[in-house]
């Protein structure tokens, strides 16, 4: 199987704003969907996630998208729209302490948003698909099939409309990744 994971343009939200599930739209210049469309294979079916920096992104790639909450973002709960800095310092910190199992109040821990995520990807049946996500979404599906360690999933990132190329074999294994 091998899935094109592409992240949503950048969103339009005040810099230091923890957003996670908000809705917050994103726009995408000409020139990058331009871009998108030439380098993924056409045809191809389009998962996105619900929220809306993604949902407009995955119609302008294809004209019936399949919508899939699994594929949102990491719900932070009571973070959602709050600057980071008022967050309570020791929330915070227990957050820092377990960065893959604690959940902020009202929200999902990563470890949650890797189960629904991998859940999402086993019910594939297609050969190849795009997938319009989220960056949440595409480091807990990398440490996934990397098998990295709790501590080494922050060293995974995607950048706004990147597009992330895994492909697996009929094991699951990871044979390809790359990044553009």
């Amino acid at each position: 199987m091998r899935l094109h994971l592409i992240r949503h343009p950048k969103p339009e939200v005040e810099p230091g704003i923890c957003y996670g599930q908000r809705e917050i739209l994103a726009k995408i210049e000409m020139a990058e969907l331009d871009r998108l469309r030439a380098e993924l294979p056409p045809g191809l079916p389009v998962w996105s996630s619900p929220l809306l920096r993604c949902r407009h992104l995955a119609e302008q790639l294809h004209p019936q998208p399949i919508i899939d909450a699994r594929l949102a973002e990491l719900n932070f709960g009571d973070w959602e729209g709050r600057p980071w800095d008022a967050i309570p310092r020791h929330e915070l910190d227990a957050w820092a302490a377990d960065v893959v199992g604690y959940a902020p109040p009202g929200g999902e821990s990563p470890r949650a948003l890797q189960r629904r995520a991998v859940d999402f990807v086993a019910s594939l049946t297609v050969p190849e698909a795009v997938i319009v996500t989220h960056a949440g979404v595409i480091r807990c599906l990398l440490a996934h099939w990397l098998e990295l360690a709790d501590d080494e999933w922050l060293t995974v990132s995607a950048d706004f409309l990147s597009i992330t190329t895994v492909e697996r074999d009929a094991n699951g294994r990871v044979r390809l990744v790359t990044k553009r």
